[in-house]
């Protein structure tokens, strides 16, 4: 999976090494490939915030020489290096052409821009595939900066959900 490019961001492929290092400790640098070569990546322990209990099953559905998780990316501030969130897919598209993300990025850049920056690209990246027509998410109602980034790139409101663990849900939904 090839990363994807922002004026502030790389998005870089979320790897096994990655998973299984952050598994291990919480602080830690990690040469990982970047358009121009390796690049050293620092993860604090803030990194990456609500998705780590989720690690081990992704580390679990790794086979083989399979090193990336599909779909999910690592979003690295391009003039420090640092892991500032992650972003990604939610499994394969719908066969109607329908695929969910999933994005955060810690508190330390909230208010910068950079969530935008980053689902742009990611919803970019996945229209340009001939199997998604519609790119889907959900956020918490109480969470309006989430809906302004979705707002800002196109996405419109659809409807309202619920889950257990975040109570009332807005659905998204962005076509080209």
């Amino acid at each position: 999976m090839p990363a994807l490019l922002t004026p502030r961001l790389l998005l870089l492929p979320l790897t096994r090494a990655v998973l299984a290092r952050r598994l291990e400790t919480d602080t830690f640098t990690l040469p990982l490939d970047g358009p121009d070569g390796p690049l050293d990546v620092r993860f604090g322990p803030q990194w990456p915030g609500d998705p780590l209990p989720v690690f081990p099953v992704l580390l679990a559905t790794l086979t083989g020489q399979q090193g990336e998780v599909a779909g999910s990316f690592i979003a690295v501030q391009r003039d420090t290096g640092e892991a500032v969130g992650m972003l990604g897919t939610k499994g394969p598209p719908s066969p109607d052409g329908a695929q969910e993300i999933g994005y955060g990025l810690g508190p330390a850049v909230w208010g910068q821009g950079l969530a935008t920056e980053a689902v742009g690209a990611l919803v970019a990246h996945l229209h340009a595939g001939p199997d998604v027509r519609t790119v889907t998410a959900q956020t918490v109602v109480d969470n309006p900066a989430s809906a302004r980034v979705l707002s800002k790139l196109g996405f419109r409101q659809v409807g309202r959900g619920h889950s257990e663990e975040d109570g009332p849900l807005s659905l998204w939904a962005h076509t080209p």
